[in-house]
């Protein structure tokens, strides 16, 4: 794999929390060739740096995700990724929905693609801090598993 984009709702809260473990963890293990992006369903947020309450949840471990800025779902995505994960059933028909004829991504289930579980990764939205640390936490061990593949040649 030489590509992955995280996809979310509205690329402000889980995606950009999985593109920055993503990227930490590749520099780690040698790996940082690797294309990491992540984008929104919608367009809503597109120029905005992620929520807030994601920014303090990484920071906490270590990661700094205010470099990141939402954008939506482009169709060339679904050329220029080899995978694109959406963080939820929904976000995975959305992506479905928008892929346009001949698109060579292969589309799946964060959790599923990483850690073989057929769980979504929550939207912290509507939630409190707390959820933001469970989704950060949620989102560090699917991308530990990604880079292991990935480490081992997958």
């Amino acid at each position: 794999m030489r590509s992955i984009l995280f996809v979310c709702l509205g690329n402000i809260c889980r995606s950009p929390t999985a593109e920055g473990l993503m990227l930490n963890h590749l520099a780690a293990a040698g790996l940082a060739h690797i294309g990491v992006d992540s984008a929104g369903i919608g367009g809503w947020h597109a120029g905005e740096p992620p929520d807030r309450r994601a920014i303090a949840a990484a920071r906490k471990k270590g990661v700094d995700l205010t470099p990141l800025r939402a954008r939506q779902v482009r169709k060339a995505d679904f050329s220029d990724f080899d995978l694109i994960v959406g963080m939820d059933r929904q976000n995975i028909a959305d992506l479905r929905r928008l892929a346009p004829a001949g698109a060579t991504a292969r589309v799946g289930l964060c959790l599923e693609e990483s850690l073989g579980l057929a769980r979504e990764v929550p939207d912290p939205y509507y939630e409190d801090e707390r959820a933001f640390d469970d989704v950060f936490d949620l989102c560090d061990r699917a991308i530990r598993a990604f880079v292991d593949k990935l480490r081992a040649g997958g």
